[in-house]
């Protein structure tokens, strides 16, 4: 439809009055739609039972000040003084089922109050919710990813230590291990630990711990384990082979020079794609007891220019091999067992988004309970996230070689701008509550297909 020039540009130059009134309007419209997900899963109920243990009883509890502590991390806030800036957005306070938001100094104390009894409780509440989902959709096959990731701060907090850390050095921080299932991109479980740990330090309970929650709902299905170099070990691989799990582990073969004189020595490389060629082999390290499969991957890549360039001049690419052993008990042919092992790459996007979407690289207390609270909050933020779009939508996919997501994922802080933080106003015409919202389509038509879908 053409219109004309002064129906489109508007001369405004004054500068409107100023003025603050006390109406009902909120900031972050779209949470309505992750208020029929909180009831579902029954979660302030299930948090008011991690607390049940703390003899005191402050007016707001510890369960709500968790739950305002997920809101907060939901909406986009990072500091906890920040709370300030929204303790009076009714819709913040509707989800939340408060008359009035606590105030900084009140969750403060809270948190200090929290003890290893609460963040165990904690910790099994937000495995629950995952493995709720698991057990809904039933899968032949589930792939886990295990790493661990800095927390890095610039205070002394309780348990935190000097360990590696590429980027800042000597900055003390903590050094969680995670577990994340590769086909709904949440993370399973999160083991904390001081920053001056090994990532293999004590991992083997952890794993077998988060095997035999799966083993419990879904006792039938196929595991696949997917580790880096740092779980090389007998031990680890032991451990995996006894339930019969499959597994893939990186081999820090440069340490091992038999590995290296193989690599050398080998002449006949079969093709398993384009520019990348491998051979396997039985073999053993000198402490082991058992030969296991090792699987040699070359690929022809172009090196990294590091000198000055000269643009009039035509600079060729120079190229080498980059090599990767592969420890595995699966079947699998060496072309999809790579794509497989590869596919263990997507769990550093979910550790980016956990930092950069939900906060999980901040540190806002010193006492360690808070602060393993706080970084729980930010793993339940993102398993919510991704639960409310699992629980609407069907796969979008089946399982790949890579074992991608069968969810076609949007990130929080794109659901933040499209949805939650949208501007509306509470009122209650001839008596019923009505949240008006501008007249967007775009927003219409996302926001009632999941208020549909929960109803």
């Amino acid at each position: 439809m053409k219109v004309s020039k002064s129906a489109v540009h508007w001369k405004a130059r004054a500068l409107p009055e100023i003025r603050f009134e006390d109406q009902q309007l909120t900031s972050f419209a779209g949470l309505v739609v992750f208020q029929p997900l909180f009831e579902r899963l029954g979660l302030k109920s299930r948090l008011r039972g991690c607390f049940d243990h703390l003899t005191v009883s402050p007016i707001f509890g510890h369960a709500s000040i968790v739950m305002l502590l997920i809101v907060h991390l939901l909406i986009g806030y990072r500091r906890l003084s920040d709370l300030r800036y929204y303790q009076d957005d009714p819709m913040v306070k509707r989800t939340l089922g408060l008359k009035r938001l606590p105030d900084v100094a009140t969750v403060s104390r809270t948190l200090d109050g929290m003890d290893k009894t609460a963040v165990r409780e904690l910790r099994r509440l937000s495995r629950s919710l995952v493995l709720e989902r698991l057990k809904k959709h039933a899968p032949t096959r589930l792939t886990l990813d295990f790493d661990g990731s800095v927390i890095g701060t610039t205070r002394m907090a309780e348990g935190t230590a000097d360990g590696y850390n590429k980027k800042k050095k000597g900055q003390r921080s903590y050094y969680p291990l995670f577990c994340t299932v590769a086909q709904t991109g949440q993370v399973l479980d999160v083991w904390h630990r001081p920053g001056n740990v090994h990532d293999s330090n004590g991992a083997r309970a952890f794993i077998l711990d988060c095997l035999n929650e799966i083993r419990k709902i879904l006792p039938h299905v196929i595991l696949e384990v997917r580790m880096d170099c740092a779980f090389f070990s007998e031990e680890i691989v032991h451990a995996l082979d006894a339930p019969g799990i499959q597994y893939t582990i990186s081999v820090l073969f440069e340490r091992l020079t038999q590995l290296k004189r193989k690599v050398e020595k080998r002449l006949l490389w079969h093709c398993a794609a384009q520019d990348v060629k491998f051979f396997e082999c039985y073999w053993k390290p000198d402490c082991w007891k058992e030969t296991r499969r090792f699987i040699f991957i070359r690929t022809r890549e172009p090196k990294q220019r590091k000198g000055p360039l000269q643009l009039n001049l035509f600079a060729p690419y120079e190229y080498g091999y980059q090599f990767k052993v592969i420890l595995t008990n699966a079947t699998l042919s060496a072309r999809k067992l790579l794509a497989l092992h590869n596919g263990r790459g997507a769990q550093e996007a979910i550790f980016a988004e956990l930092k950069s979407q939900t906060q999980m690289d901040y540190i806002p207390c010193r006492r360690r309970a808070a602060n393993q609270t706080w970084l729980l909050s930010a793993i339940m933020v993102h398993n919510l996230n991704r639960e409310l779009q699992m629980s609407v939508e069907e796969p979008a996919r089946c399982t790949t070689e890579q074992r991608a997501p069968w969810w076609s994922f949007v990130r929080l802080g794109t659901r933040r701008m499209r949805l939650i933080q949208r501007a509306g106003r509470l009122t209650t015409p001839k008596g019923r509550l009505t949240l008006t919202l501008s007249a967007n389509p775009d927003v219409q038509a996302e926001l009632l297909h999941y208020l549909r879908a929960a109803a």
